[in-house]
């Protein structure tokens, strides 16, 4: 039987007003330690997004920002400072709480075999 790994995950949420506490799933980023395996995957659906805020949200930028969650990710130089961090740092970075309009949902484990797999699945239950 094939072993399973722990992993977290948080859902990636647009809050275009931050006052009102309302938000939109358009992303899931998921960290598994004993794979070495840190990735965020979403989309930015325009009709929805403007549906839910209106015609004031900039969705070039919130694509940016996003963007940035995949750079982060990938651990390269384009990630910046936070990017060159180990692996459990990034993802720590990434979840850690904050008033913006990109913000993430709790920190929740869970067991899995293939975290791209399990990244998948979970993008597909929670956003899609």
């Amino acid at each position: 039987m094939p072993e399973k790994h722990l992993f977290e995950y948080a859902v990636l949420r647009v809050v275009p007003r931050v006052e009102r506490e309302e938000f939109l799933n358009v992303g899931v980023i998921l960290y598994c330690s004993s794979r070495g395996f840190l990735q965020a995957r979403f989309e930015v659906p325009e009709a929805r997004l403007r549906a839910f805020a209106g015609e004031t949200l900039d969705l070039d930028e919130l694509a940016e920002r996003l963007r940035s969650f995949e750079r982060i990710c990938g651990g390269r130089k384009e990630g910046g400072p936070i990017g060159q961090l180990p692996v459990a740092s990034r993802f720590r970075w990434l979840t850690a709480t904050r008033s913006t309009i990109v913000q993430t949902s709790p920190v929740h484990p869970g067991l899995c075999h293939d975290p791209a797999d399990t990244l998948n699945h979970l993008y597909s239950q929670l956003v899609g």
